[in-house]
């Protein structure tokens, strides 16, 4: 065979693969469209095209290897595309999937269920990580609010920064229907994280399937029998506008406690958390988009609600970093991701009660109890609000000082240290309040 014959057919290959491997588009159709197998197929690509640069000595091009003296035509043609499988009837959809998928509880508000709102005790308190005690003036990495500004971290975790992977729209959509599975995988950002992976396992576990974390044929079969879609456009209104934010938000607890809310920063924020989204992700949906202007339109994430039960008992698996909720006959009916105690402050064993609810719940700060915080050596009392250091909830729990509650920064669910309480993102520390009984909801933690 020609040499110059080989080239077309290497060169062709290799293109394809660049393709494939390319960031896909992020749009409603991209994502509502997005298949398992067009997913395995641009995870394939990348890892082929990585291998070939890989190969090739540096400086050299795809065409000057193909057109190389030792170049040989290849034995076969690629394999086409695997075939996608076959829809599952929907007879077999199990009785759990939502016709109609409906947006879950807005942070700040009280979920229609409870209907006590005690105050939480001076004593029930976590203490923030380790790093911000160190440093409560560092500035976080990049960019965390809709101004562009580097605003410090909030009072109770550190910020990280962001992976340099591209989000994918394939699992922009795996997460939406996690969600709304009630198998949570965190903040929507569309990246294959750790929380993603024990939300896939989670699923598994509440449908009988192997149980291994991994996103195959079986397992995505039953997930996306949900077809409702994933992402949906959503009208930015007045009310939206005229949140209660604060634009920046002093470390200090000093300066803390002289204001009145500790609100999101802003529009972007605040509606990041009402769709369970990554603020960063929710931005890149929308480049260009007025978050502080009525009428904007804007592509936002589908989840889901509240599941229809009463949950009797809570696992907080502290090795696993999962809280997991059972109804009284034992269905799991909920896992979520959690930050679950630190080697050093170890969340505490056996066998508790939840003991009250209390939605925005103000923090007591006092050095002489729990930690001191910069120069600060008196009692103070820092305001509620969903960038508090306990979030937008409390759950209490019937030994002192611990509790579950939300977090300033979900990005950090399972990812930092907590002082020995339960961390939840605040939307399903809100779900999750709804679903429990005080004096009757037992909390079980398993090392």
């Amino acid at each position: 065979m020609r040499l110059f014959a080989v080239l077309p057919v290497l060169t062709g290959v290799f293109l394809a693969s660049t393709a494939l491997a390319a960031p896909p588009a992020l749009d409603a159709d991209a994502i509502n469209g997005a298949t398992l197998v067009d997913w395995q197929a641009r995870k394939k690509a990348a890892a082929e095209t990585q291998a070939q640069e890989a190969a090739q000595p540096a400086g050299s091009s795809a065409e000057a290897t193909a057109s190389a003296p030792d170049a040989v035509e290849p034995e076969a043609d690629s394999p086409p595309p695997p075939v996608p499988p076959e829809p599952v009837p929907a007879e077999a959809a199990p009785e759990a999937f939502p016709a109609n998928p409906s947006v879950g509880t807005a942070p700040g508000e009280t979920p229609a269920q409870l209907t006590e709102v005690p105050q939480v005790p001076d004593e029930s308190t976590d203490l923030p990580d380790e790093a911000a005690l160190q440093n409560p003036s560092a500035e976080p990495a990049g960019d965390t609010g809709a101004s562009g500004e580097g605003q410090p971290a909030g009072a109770g975790d550190v910020q990280a920064e962001k992976p340099a992977d591209q989000p994918d729209p394939f699992l922009i959509r795996l997460q939406v229907l996690l969600d709304r599975q009630n198998a949570s995988p965190g903040s929507i950002d569309g990246l294959m994280g750790n929380n993603t992976q024990k939300a896939i396992r989670a699923f598994q576990a509440m449908h009988d399937l192997p149980a291994d974390g991994k996103v195959g044929e079986e397992t995505w079969d039953v997930l996306s029998v949900d077809a409702e879609p994933a992402v949906t456009t959503y009208t930015i209104t007045q009310k939206d506008v005229d949140g209660r934010y604060v634009e920046h938000l002093p470390s200090d607890y000093a300066e803390l406690a002289k204001l009145d809310w500790l609100g999101y920063r802003g529009p972007s924020e605040m509606l990041a958390e009402r769709f369970h989204m990554d603020e960063q992700l929710l931005e890149r949906l929308n480049a260009g988009a007025d978050f502080k202007k009525a009428g904007t339109q804007i592509l936002v994430a589908a989840p889901g609600g509240a599941p229809a039960v009463k949950i009797k008992r809570i696992e907080v698996d502290k090795s696993a970093g999962e809280l997991s909720g059972y109804t009284a006959d034992g269905h799991l009916a909920l896992v979520y991701p959690a930050t679950i105690g630190s080697p050093e402050n170890p969340s505490p064993s056996g066998t508790v009660t939840v003991e009250a609810i209390a939605p925005d719940p103000d923090y007591a700060y006092d050095p002489g109890k729990n930690f001191k915080q910069g120069k600060n050596d008196k009692p103070l009392r820092l305001p509620p609000g969903p960038n508090g250091p306990v979030g937008a909830m409390w759950i209490d729990l019937s030994k002192p000082t611990y509790g579950i509650h939300g977090t300033p920064e979900p990005d950090l669910i399972d990812k930092s240290g907590s002082h020995g309480c339960v961390r939840l993102t605040n939307w399903d520390a809100q779900i999750l309040a709804g679903l429990v009984e005080p004096k009757k909801t037992v909390v079980e933690f398993k090392e």
